[in-house]
């Protein structure tokens, strides 16, 4: 079957947002309850190994405890992040000639690992946050790029990573880096911005 583009070449076949099954199988999946409550349970886990069959994954269940869950957040906090993450991922997928699908409502959505890692640095920036601060964490999360969020995803994710390490930490440092320092889109993390929030890493150590 040839691109869309007419290249001739085959499209790439995607499971979710942008997860390549025939290339690799590391990745993130998105857990989207079938309750649209606000105080419903959304969460993120990292896989180094998915089972698919027939084009599907078989996922074992997720508890709070498992060490593959990153980060639990209630829905009505994803659906203040879910369209500016969901818009930037699909136009760079686009763009980099892989089919990008629509923000679903529920579901288990498999993530390309590189968007996941940025998924990830988002929601633990504001997973404890006051909802007034989450636009401006958007837009910070927004000024970084991508080698950025994937720097602070390695950090924060080799002392703090898993779901239940909330407000410790790098996960705290993050938190105040994105709710509380401006980042400028198109400048990245001024070093300012990088040594406070290694200050803030350091002084939550305390």
């Amino acid at each position: 079957m040839a691109d869309k583009a007419g290249t001739g070449r085959p499209a790439k076949k995607t499971l979710g947002l942008g997860f390549l099954p025939d290339e690799a199988r590391h990745g993130f999946v998105l857990h989207l309850p079938a309750s649209q409550a606000e105080t419903a349970d959304v969460s993120l886990s990292e896989y180094r190994d998915f089972v698919i069959e027939d084009g599907h994954l078989r996922l074992p269940p997720v508890t709070p405890s498992d060490p593959t869950l990153r980060v639990m957040l209630k829905r009505n906090k994803w659906n203040e992040i879910a369209g500016a993450f969901w818009e930037e991922s699909s136009r760079r997928l686009k763009k980099a000639g892989i089919a990008a699908v629509k923000l679903p409502k529920k579901g288990d959505i498999p993530i390309h690992p590189s968007l996941g890692k940025e998924l990830c640095v988002l929601c633990w920036a504001i997973e404890e946050a006051d909802a007034t601060l989450i636009p401006g964490a958007v837009r910070n999360w927004e000024g970084l790029a991508p080698e950025e969020r994937w720097w602070l995803f390695t950090m924060t994710a080799g002392a703090t990573g898993q779901a239940m390490q909330t407000g410790v930490g790098w996960r705290k440092a993050l938190r105040f880096a994105l709710t509380e320092n401006p980042i400028v889109k198109g400048e990245g993390m001024a070093p300012r911005v990088r040594k406070q929030l290694l200050d803030s890493y350091q002084m939550s150590l305390l």
